[in-house]
Order: structure tokens, then sequence, then C-alpha cells
């Protein structure tokens, strides 16, 4: 690049799809906020269901006009849309990745660096099997199941090619960056993603001590309650936190909700340790949830985990799971415990050895600063400039 280049490069930004707000479009969000300039290619955009993004150039291309609801059964043509993407005329692109966008080609000269949201991708590789069990399809899944393990291997082949694309791999923890070696072999930097760290730490300084009993009160009668919150999908395993809640004689709420309601609901029954909430207004509201508990129940295998994240902000201790995402964020014994093994018997253990009382609640909101804006914004600029 030229030295105007280098002071200002013309950037492009890259992502799997624009449908709705997750973690990896928060990413992409704040990317777009320090790149204001700098276009979003993307498989398929729905401004009303991603309106943070109004305003922004967005370039799509055939795969848009197909419905939204079809983007779990389109990864095929998704792949081979950002397999014959090729972009020209920028200095730097930077692919927002849980899937296929990897896989985009670049003009030589072009310095692409691939941010991986996720392991490779897992339908393909580490959670096949899982998605073999339960595709997620309800009625469709034995045409789901039809479809993978007839496409599996080319799709694995392609996706192996698609990952070897990108100058350089940055891995949103330390478990997907050894899933990238792993099943890419490649080596990648972790660069932690970001959360509303400033917002929850604002929101939970205005709750008040009367805020928390009246929540108290009107889910459990006054008495101390566990949180599990999230989309409420199978590989979250918020069945076992509902599992080890009864068996324990603890209270649990579940915030949230997604396509495994109906059976969470029925596996709680009619006991009245179990509440749910399936809708909140906002950071501020689902904030004094969680300073009125007594600890987050975090039993998924994620590749990060912007919700214990989230809940450390608001002065909240965390029982996870020890694996993915989590040995990132918690430090046991300082701001949460792990529990070794995902079943019940292992996360009841947990929970009779969680004391609230053991953790500073200062000590718990600064764990989570790491993971702020702020440091996002300086580690990204660090990494484009090296």
């Amino acid at each position: 690049m030229s030295s105007e280049a280098d002071s200002n490069p013309r950037i492009a930004l890259v992502c799997d799809w624009l449908t709705e707000i997750g973690g990896a479009e928060q990413v992409l969000l704040e990317l777009a906020k320090i790149f204001p300039e700098a276009p979003i290619y993307t498989s398929q955009y729905r401004p009303r269901s991603a309106t943070k993004f109004q305003g922004k150039r967005v370039i799509t291309g055939r795969l848009n006009i197909l419905p939204r609801a079809l983007r779990k059964f389109i990864a095929p043509l998704r792949a081979h849309y950002f397999n014959h993407l090729y972009l020209t005329g920028y200095d730097i692109v930077i692919s927002v990745c849980n899937a296929e966008c990897k896989g985009i080609k670049v003009a030589s000269g072009i310095r692409h660096i691939a941010y991986l949201q996720g392991p490779p991708t897992q339908y393909y590789w580490g959670m096949y099997d899982q998605y073999i069990a339960n595709p997620g399809f309800g009625k469709l899944n034995w045409l789901a199941r039809f479809g993978l393990r007839v496409l599996v291997k080319p799709m694995r082949r392609s996706d192996w090619r698609a990952a070897q694309r990108p100058d350089a791999l940055l891995a949103n923890s330390h478990y997907v960056a050894d899933e990238i070696k792993r099943y890419y072999g490649r080596s990648s930097q972790v660069l932690f993603p970001l959360a509303q760290i400033d917002q929850i730490k604002l929101a939970s300084q205005q709750v008040k001590a009367k805020d928390i009993r009246q929540i108290r009160q009107e889910l459990f009668r006054g008495g101390d309650f566990y949180v599990v919150a999230g989309r409420q999908v199978n590989w979250k395993r918020f069945d076992l936190a509902i599992r080890a809640c009864l068996e324990t004689g603890e209270n649990l709420l579940v915030i949230g909700s997604g396509p495994e309601n109906n059976s969470l609901v029925k596996l709680a029954g009619d006991s009245s340790r179990i509440k749910f909430l399936p809708k909140y207004d906002g950071v501020g509201e689902i904030v004094k949830y969680y300073r009125s508990a007594k600890g987050l129940i975090f039993p998924s295998l994620e590749p990060f985990g912007i919700v214990p994240v989230e809940a450390l902000a608001s002065g909240l201790p965390v029982l996870a799971f020890r694996r993915g995402g989590s040995a990132d964020i918690i430090r046991d014994g300082a701001n949460g415990l792990f529990f070794p093994e995902q079943t019940v018997d292992s996360l009841a253990e947990g929970i009779k050895r969680f004391n609230v009382a053991q953790f500073k609640h200062d000590q718990v909101v600064k764990s989570a600063e790491r993971f702020s804006a702020e440091h996002f914004r300086k580690n990204i600029k660090q990494i484009i400039e090296q």
C-alpha cells in the first residue's frame, strides 16, 4: 500500500448474513462504527430485522431474493456465493464469519483478515453429530439429515479451501483458536469480541434495593434464584439448568425464547421453582434481574459467550461449563465457578458448591472490563496496523 493508503486504508467489511442482530452482527456493527466509510458485503440483508445497519452501504447478491426463513437451508448456495465473490479496489477486507464468508476472493495486494466468531463451520465439523441428531428443522428434520449426509464431504472440502484464502485468521476465543488449528491447520490470533459493558454498568448503578426486593418477591416470594438466559436452542442445554435446579431445590428464572421453549416449559412442569421470562425491555430490565439473582448458570459449550460477560458486568457471578469460551471469561473462585461435565449431576454438584458470599461485587464487575468496546477498538486497530 502507498503511504497515503497506510494512514487511511480503503476498507470493506463482509459478513455471512444480516437478517438479525446476534453476537457476530454486534461485532460487525462496531467495525462499521470504527470504519464508517466501509461498505458491507453479505448474502442476505433485512433492514427491518437489522435496523442498526440502516444508513450503511450494504451490498448483496442474488441470494437476497430468497426468504429469510430459508437461511438455514441454503448453506451450499451461500458457500458458492462467497467463493465467487471477488473484491477489488480496497486495501483491507475484514470478514466477520460464522459460516461461509471467509471464502471470498480478493485482488492481489489486498489484505484479507477473517475474524471467526466460532469454530470451523460447525455443521460440517465439530458439531456434525449433534446436527444430525437434531438439525433444528422440526418436521423437516428428515430432509435436513439427508441433505447434510449427502453434502458433508464435498462441503468440508470446500470449507477447508475457503479457510486457506484469508491472509490472517482471528479467533474470538482460545477455544476457537484451537479448533481452527485442529480442522483448518492454521494458526490464529485471539481477539475477544465486545459486550455492552458501559451500558450495563450504568444500568446496574440505577438498580435500587427496592427493585431487587420487588423482583424476588414477585418471582419466588422473596427467595434467592439463579438465572439462565439466551436463545432457547437445543445445543445451549438449558434443560440441564432446569433439571439441576429441580434436583437441588433451587429457584431458576429462564430468560429468553426460541424453538426449544415448549419442551423446556414441559420439562419444568408445574414446579413453582422454575419461572419463564420470554421477553424483556432492553438492557435496563435484564440488568434488574441479574442484580436480583444469586448467579448465572451457563451450561453451554459456546465459542465465546456474551451472556456471561454481560452478567459479570452487572456484578453477577457465573456457574459455567468449563469448556469453550467460558475458559477465557471465568476465573474459577474469583468471578464464578466451573462445573467439569455437561451433565445434570455435574451441574448439580456445582450448584451445591456455589456460595455467592465468596465473590466480591466490584471484582466481578471489573473482570468484564477487558471485553469493552474500548478494548476491542484498541486491539483491532493494532491488528490492522501490523
